[in-house]
Protein backbone atom coordinates (compact mmCIF):
# COMPACT_ATOMS: atom_id res chain seq x y z
CA UNK A 1 0.00 0.00 0.00
CA UNK A 2 2.97 2.72 1.33
CA UNK A 3 4.66 1.25 -2.64
CA UNK A 4 1.49 2.24 -4.52
CA UNK A 5 1.13 5.18 -2.62
CA UNK A 6 4.37 6.34 -3.31
CA UNK A 7 4.14 5.12 -7.35
CA UNK A 8 0.97 7.89 -7.16
CA UNK A 9 2.62 10.71 -5.61
CA UNK A 10 6.28 10.21 -8.04
CA UNK A 11 3.40 10.08 -11.35
CA UNK A 12 1.28 13.28 -10.04
CA UNK A 13 4.44 15.44 -9.77
CA UNK A 14 6.20 14.46 -12.94
CA UNK A 15 6.10 15.44 -16.68
CA UNK A 16 7.23 14.58 -19.66
CA UNK A 17 8.58 17.30 -22.08
CA UNK A 18 8.30 17.22 -25.71
CA UNK A 19 11.76 15.43 -26.24
CA UNK A 20 11.46 12.82 -23.73
CA UNK A 21 13.20 14.48 -21.09
CA UNK A 22 11.35 13.78 -17.64
CA UNK A 23 10.73 16.99 -15.34
CA UNK A 24 9.50 16.44 -11.24
CA UNK A 25 7.42 19.54 -10.52
CA UNK A 26 7.99 20.33 -6.94
CA UNK A 27 5.98 22.62 -4.66
CA UNK A 28 7.68 25.92 -3.66
CA UNK A 29 7.00 27.01 -0.29
CA UNK A 30 7.21 30.36 -0.22
CA UNK A 31 8.81 32.30 2.73
CA UNK A 32 6.32 34.27 4.55
CA UNK A 33 8.70 36.78 5.86
CA UNK A 34 9.86 37.44 2.62
CA UNK A 35 9.62 41.21 1.05
CA UNK A 36 7.58 42.14 -1.60
CA UNK A 37 6.30 44.76 -3.61
CA UNK A 38 2.85 45.48 -5.38
CA UNK A 39 1.42 47.81 -7.45
CA UNK A 40 -1.86 48.36 -8.61
CA UNK A 41 -3.60 50.17 -11.11
CA UNK A 42 -6.90 52.11 -9.19
CA UNK A 43 -6.92 54.28 -12.06
CA UNK A 44 -6.40 53.93 -16.22
CA UNK A 45 -8.70 56.84 -17.31
CA UNK A 46 -6.82 59.90 -18.87
CA UNK A 47 -8.17 63.58 -19.74
CA UNK A 48 -10.59 65.18 -17.94
CA UNK A 49 -13.38 62.75 -19.48
CA UNK A 50 -15.76 60.13 -18.14
CA UNK A 51 -15.58 56.48 -20.12
CA UNK A 52 -17.31 53.37 -19.97
CA UNK A 53 -17.39 53.45 -15.61
CA UNK A 54 -13.34 53.82 -15.27
CA UNK A 55 -11.57 55.82 -12.65
CA UNK A 56 -9.19 58.54 -13.62
CA UNK A 57 -5.34 58.31 -13.18
CA UNK A 58 -4.08 56.52 -9.81
CA UNK A 59 -1.13 53.92 -9.14
CA UNK A 60 -1.05 52.28 -5.65
CA UNK A 61 2.20 50.93 -4.02
CA UNK A 62 2.45 48.80 -1.31
CA UNK A 63 5.17 47.27 0.32
CA UNK A 64 5.49 44.81 3.15
CA UNK A 65 6.09 41.02 3.56
CA UNK A 66 4.04 38.11 1.86
CA UNK A 67 2.21 36.84 5.05
CA UNK A 68 0.77 40.71 4.92
CA UNK A 69 -0.09 40.44 1.24
CA UNK A 70 2.55 43.19 0.64
CA UNK A 71 1.04 45.80 3.19
CA UNK A 72 3.05 45.94 6.22
CA UNK A 73 5.38 48.31 4.99
CA UNK A 74 4.20 51.61 2.86
CA UNK A 75 0.94 52.26 1.12
CA UNK A 76 2.00 55.09 -1.42
CA UNK A 77 -0.81 56.68 -3.90
CA UNK A 78 0.71 58.26 -6.77
CA UNK A 79 -2.10 60.68 -8.73
CA UNK A 80 -5.67 60.36 -6.84
CA UNK A 81 -7.85 61.28 -10.10
CA UNK A 82 -11.84 61.13 -9.79
CA UNK A 83 -12.50 57.20 -8.40
CA UNK A 84 -9.13 56.39 -7.32
CA UNK A 85 -11.02 56.82 -3.57
CA UNK A 86 -13.50 54.39 -4.10
CA UNK A 87 -11.28 52.01 -5.81
CA UNK A 88 -8.82 52.47 -3.06
CA UNK A 89 -11.10 50.68 -0.56
CA UNK A 90 -11.63 47.78 -2.78
CA UNK A 91 -8.31 46.75 -2.47
CA UNK A 92 -8.23 45.52 0.88
CA UNK A 93 -10.98 47.20 1.79
CA UNK A 94 -7.96 50.54 2.56
CA UNK A 95 -9.12 53.10 3.35
CA UNK A 96 -7.47 57.04 3.85
CA UNK A 97 -6.29 56.63 7.15
CA UNK A 98 -3.65 53.30 5.43
CA UNK A 99 -2.20 55.58 3.21
CA UNK A 100 1.37 57.25 4.27
CA UNK A 101 1.54 59.21 1.24
CA UNK A 102 -0.21 60.72 -1.69
CA UNK A 103 2.45 62.51 -4.81
CA UNK A 104 0.77 64.12 -7.22
CA UNK A 105 2.79 64.01 -11.07
CA UNK A 106 0.94 67.49 -12.11
CA UNK A 107 -1.93 69.67 -11.72
CA UNK A 108 -4.59 68.39 -14.01
CA UNK A 109 -7.47 67.47 -12.56
CA UNK A 110 -8.09 63.56 -13.77
CA UNK A 111 -4.79 63.02 -11.60
CA UNK A 112 -5.89 65.50 -8.40
CA UNK A 113 -9.95 64.92 -8.72
CA UNK A 114 -10.02 62.85 -5.33
CA UNK A 115 -7.94 64.61 -3.92
CA UNK A 116 -10.76 66.80 -1.90
CA UNK A 117 -12.71 63.70 -1.68
CA UNK A 118 -9.64 62.13 0.30
CA UNK A 119 -8.75 64.59 2.92
CA UNK A 120 -12.62 65.01 3.53
CA UNK A 121 -13.03 61.58 4.42
CA UNK A 122 -9.48 61.61 6.45
CA UNK A 123 -11.16 64.83 8.55
CA UNK A 124 -14.54 63.66 8.87
CA UNK A 125 -12.77 60.58 10.80
CA UNK A 126 -10.42 62.39 12.63
CA UNK A 127 -6.98 60.36 10.52
CA UNK A 128 -3.99 62.03 11.26
CA UNK A 129 -1.96 63.86 8.68
CA UNK A 130 -0.60 62.83 5.33
CA UNK A 131 2.40 63.60 3.10
CA UNK A 132 1.22 65.30 -0.06
CA UNK A 133 4.28 65.18 -2.40
CA UNK A 134 4.17 67.44 -5.15
CA UNK A 135 6.30 69.58 -7.32
CA UNK A 136 6.84 73.61 -6.58
CA UNK A 137 4.45 76.40 -8.08
CA UNK A 138 5.61 76.52 -11.95
CA UNK A 139 5.70 79.57 -14.36
CA UNK A 140 4.10 78.18 -17.69
CA UNK A 141 3.75 80.54 -20.80
CA UNK A 142 1.00 79.51 -22.89
CA UNK A 143 0.72 79.73 -27.03
CA UNK A 144 -1.20 82.96 -25.96
CA UNK A 145 2.20 84.43 -24.63
CA UNK A 146 0.20 85.03 -20.82
CA UNK A 147 2.35 83.45 -18.13
CA UNK A 148 0.33 81.88 -15.62
CA UNK A 149 1.39 79.45 -12.08
CA UNK A 150 0.87 75.83 -11.64
CA UNK A 151 0.50 75.71 -8.12
CA UNK A 152 0.09 72.27 -6.06
CA UNK A 153 0.07 74.45 -2.94
CA UNK A 154 -2.66 76.63 -4.00
CA UNK A 155 -4.61 74.11 -4.83
CA UNK A 156 -3.67 72.14 -1.45
CA UNK A 157 -4.42 75.41 0.69
CA UNK A 158 -7.58 75.71 -1.07
CA UNK A 159 -9.47 72.55 -1.50
CA UNK A 160 -11.56 73.13 1.09
CA UNK A 161 -12.81 76.58 -0.42
CA UNK A 162 -16.69 75.37 -1.44
CA UNK A 163 -17.56 73.45 1.62
CA UNK A 164 -16.34 76.12 4.09
CA UNK A 165 -18.03 78.53 1.61
CA UNK A 166 -21.05 76.15 1.77
CA UNK A 167 -21.52 76.02 5.65
CA UNK A 168 -20.76 72.27 5.84
CA UNK A 169 -16.86 72.46 7.33
CA UNK A 170 -18.07 74.72 10.56
CA UNK A 171 -21.48 72.52 10.36
CA UNK A 172 -19.52 69.42 10.82
CA UNK A 173 -17.14 70.71 13.34
CA UNK A 174 -20.04 71.83 15.49
CA UNK A 175 -21.14 67.94 15.34
CA UNK A 176 -17.58 66.87 16.41
CA UNK A 177 -15.28 69.60 17.88
CA UNK A 178 -12.46 66.81 17.77
CA UNK A 179 -12.15 67.56 13.88
CA UNK A 180 -9.61 69.65 12.71
CA UNK A 181 -10.15 73.40 13.08
CA UNK A 182 -8.17 73.61 9.64
CA UNK A 183 -10.83 71.84 8.19
CA UNK A 184 -9.82 68.45 5.45
CA UNK A 185 -6.65 70.97 4.54
CA UNK A 186 -5.25 70.80 7.58
CA UNK A 187 -4.16 67.24 7.31
CA UNK A 188 -2.47 67.52 4.09
CA UNK A 189 1.40 67.84 4.92
CA UNK A 190 2.86 69.38 1.65
CA UNK A 191 5.93 68.01 0.55
CA UNK A 192 6.98 70.67 -1.78
CA UNK A 193 10.15 69.79 -4.16
CA UNK A 194 11.72 71.41 -7.18
CA UNK A 195 12.12 68.90 -10.41
CA UNK A 196 15.52 68.62 -11.25
CA UNK A 197 17.02 66.69 -14.40
CA UNK A 198 18.19 64.31 -12.45
CA UNK A 199 17.08 62.20 -9.98
CA UNK A 200 16.75 63.06 -6.23
CA UNK A 201 15.20 61.60 -3.17
CA UNK A 202 12.01 63.14 -2.24
CA UNK A 203 10.45 60.92 0.36
CA UNK A 204 11.99 57.82 2.18
CA UNK A 205 10.38 55.85 5.34
CA UNK A 206 11.29 52.59 6.79
CA UNK A 207 13.78 51.45 3.96
CA UNK A 208 11.73 52.63 1.39
CA UNK A 209 13.15 55.69 -1.08
CA UNK A 210 10.74 57.57 -3.42
CA UNK A 211 13.32 59.09 -6.06
CA UNK A 212 11.36 62.32 -8.46
CA UNK A 213 12.78 63.68 -11.87
CA UNK A 214 11.44 66.52 -13.87
CA UNK A 215 9.34 65.64 -17.01
CA UNK A 216 8.17 67.68 -19.99
CA UNK A 217 3.70 67.90 -19.90
CA UNK A 218 3.21 70.84 -17.95
CA UNK A 219 5.07 73.16 -15.81
CA UNK A 220 5.99 71.10 -12.28
CA UNK A 221 5.52 67.75 -13.96
CA UNK A 222 7.51 64.98 -12.84
CA UNK A 223 8.04 61.14 -12.43
CA UNK A 224 9.05 59.02 -9.26
CA UNK A 225 10.47 56.14 -8.66
CA UNK A 226 9.72 53.92 -5.49
CA UNK A 227 12.96 51.78 -4.38
CA UNK A 228 11.97 49.02 -1.97
CA UNK A 229 14.12 45.96 -0.65
CA UNK A 230 11.54 43.95 -2.84
CA UNK A 231 12.32 45.67 -6.09
CA UNK A 232 11.42 48.94 -7.92
CA UNK A 233 8.71 50.84 -10.04
CA UNK A 234 8.68 54.23 -12.06
CA UNK A 235 5.44 55.91 -12.64
CA UNK A 236 5.77 58.39 -15.49
CA UNK A 237 3.13 60.62 -15.04
CA UNK A 238 2.02 62.08 -18.44
CA UNK A 239 6.28 63.14 -19.49
CA UNK A 240 6.51 62.94 -23.18
CA UNK A 241 9.76 64.28 -24.84
CA UNK A 242 10.90 67.48 -24.26
CA UNK A 243 11.23 68.36 -27.75
CA UNK A 244 8.43 71.51 -29.35
CA UNK A 245 8.80 69.91 -33.01
CA UNK A 246 7.34 66.96 -32.98
CA UNK A 247 9.03 66.47 -36.44
CA UNK A 248 12.61 66.96 -35.13
CA UNK A 249 12.66 64.59 -32.25
CA UNK A 250 13.65 60.61 -32.24
CA UNK A 251 10.74 59.53 -30.63
CA UNK A 252 7.84 61.10 -28.36
CA UNK A 253 9.34 59.25 -24.95
CA UNK A 254 10.98 61.34 -22.02
CA UNK A 255 14.72 60.95 -21.82
CA UNK A 256 14.24 61.82 -18.00
CA UNK A 257 11.61 59.20 -17.48
CA UNK A 258 14.47 56.91 -19.10
CA UNK A 259 16.89 57.35 -16.95
CA UNK A 260 14.86 57.46 -13.71
CA UNK A 261 13.68 54.23 -14.94
CA UNK A 262 17.31 52.42 -15.37
CA UNK A 263 17.58 49.28 -13.76
CA UNK A 264 13.82 49.08 -12.68
CA UNK A 265 11.81 46.04 -12.35
CA UNK A 266 8.44 47.47 -13.05
CA UNK A 267 7.51 50.75 -15.58
CA UNK A 268 4.02 52.45 -15.41
CA UNK A 269 3.49 54.60 -18.54
CA UNK A 270 0.86 56.62 -19.74
CA UNK A 271 0.25 55.94 -23.53
CA UNK A 272 -1.47 57.23 -26.15
CA UNK A 273 -2.70 54.81 -28.86
CA UNK A 274 -2.36 56.36 -32.72
CA UNK A 275 -5.85 56.44 -33.55
CA UNK A 276 -6.51 58.87 -31.06
CA UNK A 277 -4.88 61.29 -33.43
CA UNK A 278 -7.36 63.71 -35.32
CA UNK A 279 -7.11 63.05 -38.72
CA UNK A 280 -8.72 66.25 -40.15
CA UNK A 281 -10.68 68.96 -38.86
CA UNK A 282 -14.32 68.05 -37.57
CA UNK A 283 -13.40 64.47 -37.10
CA UNK A 284 -12.79 62.78 -34.03
CA UNK A 285 -9.62 62.23 -32.37
CA UNK A 286 -6.99 65.17 -30.65
CA UNK A 287 -5.64 67.89 -32.28
CA UNK A 288 -1.78 67.52 -32.60
CA UNK A 289 -1.32 69.72 -29.85
CA UNK A 290 -2.43 67.85 -27.25
CA UNK A 291 -1.85 64.16 -28.95
CA UNK A 292 2.13 65.46 -29.08
CA UNK A 293 2.12 65.98 -25.71
CA UNK A 294 1.88 62.35 -24.64
CA UNK A 295 3.97 59.05 -25.64
CA UNK A 296 2.94 56.84 -28.39
CA UNK A 297 2.58 52.98 -27.46
CA UNK A 298 5.25 52.76 -29.89
CA UNK A 299 7.66 54.47 -28.42
CA UNK A 300 6.60 53.55 -24.79
CA UNK A 301 7.61 49.92 -25.99
CA UNK A 302 10.65 50.78 -27.87
CA UNK A 303 11.83 53.20 -24.56
CA UNK A 304 11.05 49.83 -21.88
CA UNK A 305 13.46 47.53 -24.72
CA UNK A 306 16.05 49.71 -24.48
CA UNK A 307 15.75 49.65 -20.43
CA UNK A 308 15.64 46.00 -20.28
CA UNK A 309 12.16 46.60 -18.06
CA UNK A 310 10.20 43.16 -17.21
CA UNK A 311 7.23 44.52 -17.02
CA UNK A 312 5.30 47.24 -18.53
CA UNK A 313 1.93 48.42 -17.31
CA UNK A 314 0.23 50.74 -19.78
CA UNK A 315 -2.07 53.53 -17.98
CA UNK A 316 -3.61 56.65 -19.08
CA UNK A 317 -4.45 54.53 -21.92
CA UNK A 318 -6.07 57.24 -24.46
CA UNK A 319 -7.98 55.79 -25.50
CA UNK A 320 -8.85 53.43 -22.88
CA UNK A 321 -9.53 49.59 -23.99
CA UNK A 322 -13.56 49.16 -24.73
CA UNK A 323 -13.97 53.05 -25.07
CA UNK A 324 -15.45 54.12 -28.96
CA UNK A 325 -14.73 58.12 -27.74
CA UNK A 326 -12.50 58.22 -31.12
CA UNK A 327 -15.09 56.09 -33.17
CA UNK A 328 -12.45 53.37 -32.97
CA UNK A 329 -13.23 50.12 -30.44
CA UNK A 330 -9.89 49.27 -28.98
CA UNK A 331 -8.94 45.88 -27.28
CA UNK A 332 -5.99 45.16 -25.26
CA UNK A 333 -4.27 43.33 -28.46
CA UNK A 334 -4.15 46.15 -30.09
CA UNK A 335 -2.09 48.10 -27.58
CA UNK A 336 0.13 44.87 -26.94
CA UNK A 337 0.68 44.89 -30.68
CA UNK A 338 2.08 47.98 -30.97
CA UNK A 339 4.26 47.31 -27.56
CA UNK A 340 5.80 44.48 -29.48
CA UNK A 341 5.64 44.70 -33.11
CA UNK A 342 6.37 48.33 -33.59
CA UNK A 343 8.14 49.30 -30.32
CA UNK A 344 10.17 45.53 -30.75
CA UNK A 345 9.55 45.21 -26.66
CA UNK A 346 9.50 41.55 -25.33
CA UNK A 347 8.89 41.30 -21.87
CA UNK A 348 5.64 41.14 -20.02
CA UNK A 349 2.61 44.20 -21.41
CA UNK A 350 -0.23 44.71 -19.14
CA UNK A 351 -2.81 46.51 -20.41
CA UNK A 352 -4.08 48.01 -17.29
CA UNK A 353 -7.89 48.44 -16.17
CA UNK A 354 -8.91 49.59 -12.80
CA UNK A 355 -7.82 47.00 -9.98
CA UNK A 356 -5.40 45.22 -11.99
CA UNK A 357 -1.89 44.45 -10.28
CA UNK A 358 1.72 43.10 -10.28
CA UNK A 359 3.83 41.95 -7.63
CA UNK A 360 7.12 41.84 -7.02
CA UNK A 361 8.97 39.32 -6.98
CA UNK A 362 6.79 37.51 -9.23
CA UNK A 363 7.42 34.09 -7.16
CA UNK A 364 6.39 35.92 -4.36
CA UNK A 365 2.63 35.13 -4.09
Amino acid sequence: MKLATAIISLLLAASVAADGTSHIRRSRRVNQDSSCMEITALGVLGGPVTDIGLAQSSTLVTYGTVADDCTSGVKLMFDIGRGAVTNLSKKWNFGTKDIDAIFITHIHSDHVNDLSIFLQNLWHFNGSPVDIVCSQDAQVTGSDGVTRTMSCQQLVEHIDDPFTASGEIAQRRAENAARNAEGPSGLANTVLFAPAEEPEVVWSSGGVQVKAIRTNHVGGSAAYRVDTPAGSVVISGDASNDSGDPTARPYSTSDQVELLANGADVLVHAVIHPSALRSAPGEPGLPEAIYNRQSTAQDVGAMAQRLGTADLILTHQIPPVGSNRFQNLLNKNDYRQIIADDGGYTGTVLVATDMDSIRIPKNQS
